[in-house]
């Protein structure tokens, strides 16, 4: 993310999206009753008043539009952001009727806030500083496997496929067929690797993860040398991965990928829950009663939870995030578009780590 411009103070913002991931971090500060401002096209209709009216035509123009919607369409890696005009060229008859701006990467975008919450400016600031690419995880073993690329905002799966291998008494046909099955995954990855050249980790049950690394050293050196990890999981799959990024086995690959931290901390929470432990808070009624106490130490809110609360409920959660950072508290928004998000929602879409319990 390139911030071109910034007084928070003042309430703007103006930034330039350079990834997908950028995309998710702007899908996640853009609120209603913001304004944002981007170039975009507009119809233009030419009517004479005794002609029929004429087709319109589009036109290049910068418009400025109260928020009211905020949808991010992943099939073509765009938000589209709808709201009421309340800037547009003199000559653009337009102003309080309804466009939808489109914002995808290297597009510049203004935006302007009647507050910046602190979760909101750490999040444009960090995704400024972020240098690290997204990770491809390949999951294996000898009947399935899946590939899938691990984003800030969640897991995007490319291919999951199934083996039909011959038995292990079949050998040397097994042996073939293995060779097939692996040179069907390098393809894939190959094509995955030339959008970005992303580095690769290997997981899964058996020895298939480590037989298929050694393949692809030697079928393509070049793939081989983005391998930076062989790690063994119980399950296979897109099961595999989700359970790569619970237990903790890729902490030192994933150090840089924020959905690692979200799915530790979301299985911490289950954990002290299924241990009735009274040191963890869950709903909305249980986090306030907690932070009435200053007992909380991290503040889990899945993002889903501030993006469709109405006003007074937004302003209620950001308040109440100010708190636990005063008290010095950490704030976490959990993107809902991973497994650990998912998890969150069905306890309310907040919870709390605490302090210390609170009975």
């Amino acid at each position: 993310m390139r911030i071109l411009e910034r007084n928070y103070k003042k309430g703007i913002a103006k930034v330039m999206p350079k990834t997908l991931d950028d995309l998710w971090h702007l899908y996640n500060i853009i609120l209603k009753g913001d304004k944002v401002f981007a170039q975009t096209t507009r119809e233009i209709k030419t009517n004479s008043e005794y002609s029929r009216p004429q087709k319109g035509r589009r036109v290049s123009v910068f418009l400025g539009i109260n928020v009211e919607n905020v949808v991010w369409d992943r099939s073509l890696n765009r938000l589209r952001i709808r709201g009421e005009i309340r800037k547009a060229p003199e000559d653009i008859a337009g102003r309080g009727s309804y466009h939808t701006l489109s914002i995808s990467v290297n597009r510049p975008v203004t935006i302007i806030k009647e507050n910046w919450e602190k979760h909101q400016t750490d999040r444009l600031e960090r995704a400024s500083r972020g240098k690290d690419p997204p990770i491809v995880v390949l999951s294996v073993d000898s009947e399935e496997f899946c590939i899938a690329t691990i984003r800030q905002y969640g897991i995007d799966t490319q291919l999951e496929g199934k083996a039909r291998l011959p038995g292990k008494f079949e050998a040397e046909k097994r042996a073939e067929a293995l060779q097939v099955y692996f040179k069907s995954i390098l393809k894939t990855l190959k094509e995955v690797a030339d959008r970005g050249n992303f580095p690769i980790l290997i997981i899964g049950a058996g020895l298939t993860k480590n037989q298929l690394a050694k393949y692809m050293h030697a079928e393509d050196p070049a793939i081989g040398k983005t391998i930076i990890a062989v790690k063994g999981v119980n399950n296979s799959g897109i099961a595999g991965i989700n359970e790569a990024l619970r237990s903790g086995v890729l902490d030192t690959a994933f150090h840089h990928i924020r959905i690692a931290e979200e799915s530790r901390k979301v299985e911490e929470v289950l954990r002290r829950l299924g241990k009735n432990e009274g040191s963890v808070a869950y709903g909305l009624e249980s986090v306030e009663k907690a932070n009435s106490f200053g007992a909380i130490e991290t503040l889990l809110v899945a993002d889903q939870l501030v993006r469709s609360s109405s006003a007074a409920d937004r302003l209620l959660l950001e308040k109440m995030m100010r708190e636990v950072e005063k008290k010095r508290g950490k704030v976490m928004m959990i993107s809902v578009e991973h497994e650990a998000g998912q998890k969150l929602l069905s306890l309310g879409g907040i919870a709390a780590l605490l302090r210390f319990p609170i009975g």
